[in-house]
C-alpha cells in the first residue's frame, strides 16, 4: 500500500489517533462518570451538573483553544527540525495558559451571570455554585495540562498524554463516587455534584504535577531544551505568534462549545426533566466526538509537520484523506447509535420520564455528529496551515446565528409558528443540527479555496524557475 493512496494515509493518521481518542475518552468520561452517578443521585442534583458544566465547558474550552495555538506552531517547528525552538514555544504557552487561568477562576468562582441565564431554582443555583467553586480551582491545572498535551501531540507522542489522562481518570472515579454518594468508613459526607467538582479538582492537580515530572525527567525532551528548572522569560515575538493564532482558535472554539453548552442553560427553563433528558444526550453526542476530534488532531498535526518540512503536496494528500476517513466514520457512528438509541439512553437513567425527554433528542444525531466531523476535520486542517480568522466567522453566522440563535426562536416558539413536535428541547437540536452542517459545507469550501490557492502559487513559482533556467 502505497504512502500516497488513501490507505497510506489512514496507516499515517492511526497510530497518531488512537492515542489521542483513548486520552480523550477518558477527559470526557470525567463527565460521563458524573452525569451517571448523579442520575443516580437526584434529578436536582443533575440539573446543576447540566448548568454548571456548560458554565465550565463556556469558559475552559475558549481559553484552551487560545493555549492549544501552540499546536501547529510546534508541529511546523519540529517537522522543519527547529526543535530547540519548538521547546521554546511550550515555555511561551504556559505563560498564556496562567494568565488566563486567572481570569477564567474568577468567572467559575462568581458565576451570577450564568445563573442569571439558566434562572434556575435557588436550590439548583446553590449546587452549581458549590459544583463551580472547586472547578474554579481546578482550571489552573486544566489549562497547564493542555499546553503539555498540545506540545506531545505536535510532536507525535501522544502516548505520553494518553498515559496520564487515564491515570487521573482511575483516580477521578473512585473519588466521585465517594464524594457524590459518602462514604461512611472514612466518615465522608454525601457532596451531591459538588463532590464531582472536588474530585475533578485533586485529579486535575495530581495530573499535573505528573505531566511537570515526566518532562523533567524523560531524556526525550532534553533535545527540545525544556530542563530549565525556571519558565524562560517572556519573548514578545513568541507571544504574538501564539496569540495571533490562538485568539481566533479560541474564540472558533468557544463559539462551537457555548453554541452547544448554552443549549442546556436555556433548556434548563423548560424544567429539571427536559434539561435531564438534554444532559444525557450531550454527553453521548460528546462521546461520539471524540473519534472525529481524535482524527482531526492527528491529521492536523501531519499536515503541520508536512507543511514545516516544505512538503506542500504530502500535506494537501493527507489534509483531503483525513476529511474523506473522518466524516465516514462518523455516518457510520451516527447510524449505529441511532439504532440502539433506546438502550443506550437506559444505560445512563433507569427513570422512564428522563428516557422519554432523552429518545426524541437522539433522532438528530446522524445528522448532527455528520456535520460535526466535517466542520472539525475542516477547521483543523486549516489551523495547521495557521488559518483561523476565516473559520471565526463562519462559525458566529452558522453555530451561534442558525444553531444557538435559530434553536431559541424554534423551542420557544418566538413567533408563534413553531409546530408542537419542535418545540422545546427538540428546537434546539433541530436548529443546531442545520447549524453544524451549514459549518462544515462553508469550511469546507473555505479549505478547497485554500488549498487550490496555494497548489495554483505553487505551479506559477515552478513556471518562474523554469523560465528563469531556461533564459540562462
Amino acid at each position: 500500500m502505497s504512502a500516497g493512496s488513501l490507505g497510506g494515509s489512514a496507516g499515517r493518521i492511526a497510530p497518531l489517533a488512537w492515542p489521542v481518542f483513548v486520552g480523550q475518552l477518558s477527559v470526557l468520561a470525567f463527565s460521563t462518570v458524573d452525569t451517571v452517578l448523579v442520575a443516580r443521585h437526584s434529578s436536582l442534583d443533575l440539573a446543576a451538573l447540566a448548568v454548571g458544566a456548560a458554565a465550565y465547558v463556556t469558559v475552559f474550552i475558549g481559553f484552551m483553544g487560545v493555549v492549544l495555538a501552540i499546536g501547529p506552531i510546534v508541529g511546523q517547528l519540529f517537522g522543519a527540525g527547529q526543535l530547540p525552538l519548538a521547546g521554546r514555544q511550550l515555555h511561551q504557552a504556559t505563560w498564556v495558559a496562567l494568565g488566563l487561568a486567572m481570569v477564567g477562576s474568577l468567572l467559575l468562582a462568581f458565576p451570577y451571570p450564568f445563573l442569571a441565564l439558566s434562572r434556575v431554582t435557588p436550590e439548583v443555583a446553590d449546587k452549581v455554585r458549590g459544583y463551580l467553586l472547586a472547578l474554579a480551582l481546578s482550571l489552573p491545572a486544566s489549562l497547564l495540562f493542555t499546553v503539555y498535551r498540545g506540545f506531545n501531540v505536535a510532536v507525535s507522542r501522544p502516548k505520553a498524554v494518553m498515559a496520564l489522562q487515564l491515570g487521573a481518570l482511575a483516580l477521578k472515579i473512585p473519588l466521585s463516587a465517594a464524594l457524590v454518594f459518602g462514604f461512611a468508613p472514612l466518615a465522608i459526607p454525601s457532596l451531591g455534584v459538588t463532590g464531582c467538582g472536588v474530585a475533578t479538582l485533586i485529579a486535575m492537580w495530581a495530573q499535573v504535577i505528573a505531566a511537570y515530572v515526566v518532562l523533567r525527567r524523560d531524556p526525550f525532551y532534553a533535545r527540545f531544551e525544556l530542563r530549565a528548572r525556571r519558565l524562560r522569560p517572556l519573548h514578545r515575538p513568541s507571544q504574538r505568534a501564539l496569540l495571533k493564532l490562538g485568539v481566533p482558535m479560541g474564540l472558533a472554539i468557544l463559539i462551537e462549545v457555548t453554541a452547544f453548552s448554552m443549549m442546556a442553560i436555556f433548556i434548563s427553563r423548560l424544567g429539571s426533566m427536559p434539561v435531564a433528558g438534554h444532559q444525557i444526550a450531550a454527553n453521548l453526542v460528546s462521546l461520539m466526538f471524540m473519534v472525529p476530534l481524535a482524527l482531526s488532531n492527528a491529521t492536523s498535526t501531519l499536515v503541520a509537520q508536512r507543511v514545516g518540512a516544505s512538503d506542500m503536496r504530502d500535506a494537501r494528500r493527507l489534509g483531503w484523506h483525513g476529511m474523506l476517513i473522518t466524516i465516514g466514520i462518523a455516518v457510520a457512528m451516527g447510524c449505529a447509535v441511532y439504532l440502539a438509541r433506546e438502550s443506550i439512553a437506559r444505560i445512563y437513567t433507569p427513570d422512564p420520564v428522563v428516557i422519554a425527554a432523552t429518545l426524541p433528542l437522539l433522532a438528530f444525531v446522524v445528522f448532527f455528529h455528520a456535520g460535526d466531523a466535517a466542520q472539525t476535520i475542516a477547521a483543523f486542517v486549516l489551523r495547521a496551515y495557521r488559518i483561523a480568522t476565516v473559520p471565526l466567522m463562519i462559525y458566529a453566522v452558522s453555530l451561534w446565528g442558525i444553531g444557538l440563535g435559530g434553536g431559541y426562536v424554534i423551542a420557544f416558539d418566538v413567533f408563534g409558528i413553531t409546530p408542537p413536535a419542535l418545540q422545546g428541547a427538540r428546537g434546539f437540536w433541530f436548529a443546531s443540527t442545520i447549524g453544524v452542517a451549514v459549518a462544515g459545507f462553508g469550511l469546507g469550501l473555505f479549505l478547497i479555496w485554500v488549498l487550490r490557492r496555494q497548489h495554483t502559487n505553487e505551479r506559477r513559482t515552478l513556471a518562474s524557475q523554469s523560465a528563469a533556467k531556461g533564459d540562462e
